[in-house]
Formats: structure tokens, sequence, C-alpha cells
């Protein structure tokens, strides 16, 4: 069976992406291949195996354009609410809280906060399916 081990996104300024990665979802530098053209940064932490591959291209200056196809990551968390305050008291700018309940039972309770180069993450309150 396969096994799903990171997720890659292209980031513009890598030291920038390092520290709202850090200081939202406690992820530090697993691994760094640094090539002629370009960078591949894996971050971790010891919550998950799973990855976040920062891709680097040294030659860009622009910033890449995330089109208009809608996607996000997505995070677990214990206590929303104080992962919500804690975004707000750092900066990171999150959205609002929000309880999805389609059927008037909530199955859900999130926040959406997006990264320097405007990648949306959500972060949900663990329980149910969202562990």
């Amino acid at each position: 069976m396969a096994k799903t081990i990171h997720s890659m996104i292209r980031v513009l300024d890598e030291a920038r992406s390092l520290a709202f990665y850090r200081e939202a979802f406690g992820l530090e530098i697993a691994d760094r291949l640094d090539f002629p053209e370009f960078t591949l940064v894996y971050l971790s932490n010891p919550e998950s195996e799973f990855e976040l591959e920062l891709t680097i291209n040294k030659d860009r200056t622009e910033p890449y354009d995330l089109g208009d196809g809608y996607g996000h990551l997505a995070v677990s968390v214990e206590d929303l609410e104080a992962e919500h305050a804690r975004f707000e008291a750092a900066g990171l700018n999150p959205r609002k809280l929000v309880s999805f309940a389609p059927a008037g039972e909530v199955i859900a309770k999130f926040f959406f906060v997006a990264d320097p180069d405007g990648y949306q993450i959500e972060v949900l309150e663990r329980g149910g399916r969202y562990k």
C-alpha cells in the first residue's frame, strides 16, 4: 500500500517561508538538498512523518501564480481556540474560527491561514475523522 510522505510547494523567499512554518506549525528543517539551479528543503516535526518540501528556484524573482484552482494543506491541533489566539498574537493573520455544521451537527471546527506565498493552510481541531 502507498504511504504519503510529502507535499511540495514552490516558495520565493526561503528565509521568510522557514520562519512562517516554524512559528505556525513547529516545522524544522529535516533535510536540505542544494543544487545549482534550485534548493529543496524538507520540513517536519515530531507529530508526523509527513514532510513539507519547499522548492526554491534560485533564478526566480517574481511571486508564483497560484492559479484559480482551490487547494490547501491541512493540519490538526488539540485546542483550536488556543492555536487561533497564538497565531493572532504572533501576527500570522489567521482567518475567523468556523464551526462546519452542514446538516446541523458540527463535523469540523477550523480556521485558515495563508503562508507568505499565499498557500492556504487549514487548521482543524482534532476529533472525528480529523485526528
